[in-house]
């Protein structure tokens, strides 16, 4: 499976980080770095419980004036994942496929629907699956309920409404479908920054890996992203995905797998 990259960075960006794209077989040509430029930067304070948090500060930086460029050789991706940027950032992406991707998934959070939500809705219109939060679920929707937000939400036009909740596990929503995954009990949750944009990478790179988009493997998918998210959080940044291997993903599979499956008896 062969994935790439397209992001805008500044010239702060350490290069290392590059290097563990490329080391890893990802091409990076589509991201582009603003010379003089500062990259993206956001703080924010986690409450006790790590789940909920206040924004802090919130540095568009170069991605202000972002313009993407898709590589030419990836303008007919059968699967893309729109990462967490301006709504019409992501809207251009998909403007630029030459065929209509076989899945497009999209990452989101508060901040756009604080300050882009009428581009935001343009572009949930325009693809096959969303993963916010349980908080953005409530502030996209109006409702509490997550049963509600999600009806609501698919009906702005995605297929499948992936809510994340933190050490609460994830819900899938299909239609009249519901799937839950639990998230695996932790015994300490370092730093849970980036843990939602690991987990909408693992869902979409699991589906990209079996090119199976069925409600029954996006399933799968959902424990898949929640594992990984599961490594992310329990160092700062991504010091815990360098060096990670395949046995310790999949040995930490069979745990999530033994929180699943059990027996019971219907009298």
């Amino acid at each position: 499976m062969d994935s790439a990259v397209v992001s805008v960075i500044g010239e702060d960006f350490p290069q290392e980080y590059l290097d563990l794209l490329t080391d890893r077989n990802i091409n990076i040509e589509g991201v582009e770095i603003v010379e003089g430029g500062k990259t993206f930067f956001w703080s924010g304070k986690y409450h006790n419980d790590m789940n909920s948090r206040d924004t802090l500060e919130t540095q568009l930086n170069v991605l202000a004036d972002f313009n993407p460029i898709v590589p030419e050789n990836y303008k007919d991706a059968e699967i893309v994942m729109l990462g967490n940027l301006h709504p019409l950032v992501q809207l251009s992406v998909l403007e630029q496929m030459s065929v209509k991707p076989k899945l497009a998934v999209l990452d989101t959070m508060n901040f756009w629907m604080d300050c882009a939500l009428d581009d935001l809705l343009k572009v949930i219109a325009k693809v096959d699956v969303i993963t916010i939060n349980d908080e953005e679920a409530r502030q996209l929707s109006g409702e509490y309920s997550l049963v509600r937000a999600a009806k609501k939400i698919a009906k702005m036009g995605p297929k499948f409404v992936v809510i994340k909740k933190g050490e609460h596990g994830a819900l899938l929503f299909n239609d009249d479908h519901v799937f839950f995954a639990p998230a695996l009990p932790l015994e300490e949750v370092f730093d849970p920054t980036g843990a939602g944009d690991t987990f909408a990478g693992g869902f979409t790179g699991y589906i990209a890996s079996t090119n199976d988009i069925s409600f029954e493997n996006m399933k799968r998918a959902i424990v898949h992203g929640s594992n990984l998210a599961s490594f992310a959080v329990e160092k700062f940044g991504v010091e815990r995905m360098i060096g990670l291997t395949k046995d310790k993903v999949n040995s930490r599979l069979k745990r999530f797998q033994e929180l699943t499956q059990f027996d019971i008896d219907l009298h």
